[in-house]
């Protein structure tokens, strides 16, 4: 059984990634460079938002502008903003106003940003991503020789502490396993993705699908806007853009446990069935074959089952080892993900736990109901 596993499993990520599509850097000038409105929420970012900015403002595409609020941050992001607005004339620093209570802050913290916006094509983004100088011009660039309504682009991932590198490569190694490529890219099929890290749309497709206020109470705006794109006819392509942008999303390992937990059981589908099916996996792949093969051992089960483990345990560490260097992490990093899927699994069960019993996530400061 555990042999049947890991085999459906190695099938399955390899099948799903030939259809990943990897966007290039493009650099230089294009044909025609329609207007971009960059929008930034921030809600104590002070750590991340200077960098990101800068690298924002720093880009060689000509005509654009960027477009950051200040969400009631309570440390120094709003004189970051404001110090690198008078620095750069193409910066626009808008403090929030008051949250209305039918609405989640980073929904309204873009929909302030799209009143003040001209741009014919419009990007969302977070406030830690950097980006290379080459980053607009390349996203334009897919957009327009794609004939894209929607683009949403995976960056690459930087990591620092332990418990980034145990933790992090295995939860983006499920979203990217959920993540079926094939029908997200396909205008035939209603499935959809948003990486909130990137999201480009046309304007007149934003306004089609009712911008940030259709989406003004869900936790997963992002997933929500492709969702929304999709089912109104809304041409959409997810993609791997390693080579124009990098984030490093959290820092600790609070901050991963917080992060994630407020929205992976919503990501779910707030389905506990479906969660636990989906611990099962991760523990099934990544922890069981250490397990069977020193049972098969120990208990000297002879060659064949123990064979059998062992291949199991080895193919196992071959998709590891492929995600290490997806993620340009050393090899050895594959070790350490089976601590990861044992955290991963109790973040699961504790978003679940916020969720159907507390009936509340928590980002930021701020709780919103569930």
């Amino acid at each position: 059984m555990q042999f049947i596993l890991a085999a459906g499993v190695v099938v399955y990520l390899t099948l799903n990634l030939i259809h990943l599509v990897r966007v290039g850097s493009v650099k230089g000038s294009l044909p025609y460079s329609p207007f971009i409105s960059v929008c930034v929420p921030a809600r104590n970012e002070e750590r991340d938002v200077g960098a990101c900015l800068t690298s924002l403002l720093k880009q060689d595409y000509p005509h654009f502008e960027v477009i950051a609020v200040d969400d009631h941050s309570t440390d120094g992001t709003g004189e970051i903003l404001r110090s690198l607005a008078g620095e750069f004339p193409n910066l626009q620093a808008l403090e929030g106003r008051v949250l209305p209570s039918d609405w989640l802050g980073k929904p309204f913290a873009l929909h302030q940003a799209i009143q003040q916006a001209k741009g014919d094509y419009l990007i969302f983004t977070d406030a830690d991503p950097v980006f290379e100088p080459f980053a607009l011009t390349t996203a334009a660039h897919a957009m327009l020789a794609r004939d894209l309504d929607m683009l949403t682009l995976m960056p690459a991932a930087e990591f620092g502490s332990f418990w980034e590198r145990a933790v992090q490569p295995v939860i983006f190694g499920f979203i990217t396993a959920l993540s079926r490529f094939k029908k997200i890219n396909s205008t035939d099929h209603t499935s959809a993705m948003g990486f909130g890290a990137f999201i480009m749309v046309k304007r007149e497709a934003y306004e089609k699908i009712g911008g940030h206020e259709g989406v003004k109470h869900e936790v997963l705006e992002d997933v929500m806007l492709a969702k929304r794109a999709k089912r109104a006819g809304c041409r959409l392509l997810a993609a791997d853009a390693k080579s124009i942008f990098s984030i490093r999303m959290y820092h600790s390992l609070k901050e991963i446990w917080t992060g994630w937990r407020k929205n992976i059981f919503i990501a779910m589908k707030k389905s506990i069935l479906r969660t636990l099916r989906h611990i099962c996996g991760v523990l099934g792949f990544l922890v069981t074959p250490y397990l069977v093969l020193l049972w098969n051992i120990w208990q000297g089960t002879g060659i064949l089952w123990t064979g059998f483990a062992l291949l199991s345990l080895l193919m196992s560490l071959t998709a590891s080892i492929h995600l290490c260097k997806e993620l340009q992490l050393p090899r050895l990093n594959a070790f350490l993900f089976p601590l990861g899927a044992f955290m991963m699994s109790a973040i699961m069960v504790n978003s679940m736990f916020q969720v159907l019993i507390k009936r509340q996530t928590e980002w930021r400061g701020r709780k919103y109901s569930t």
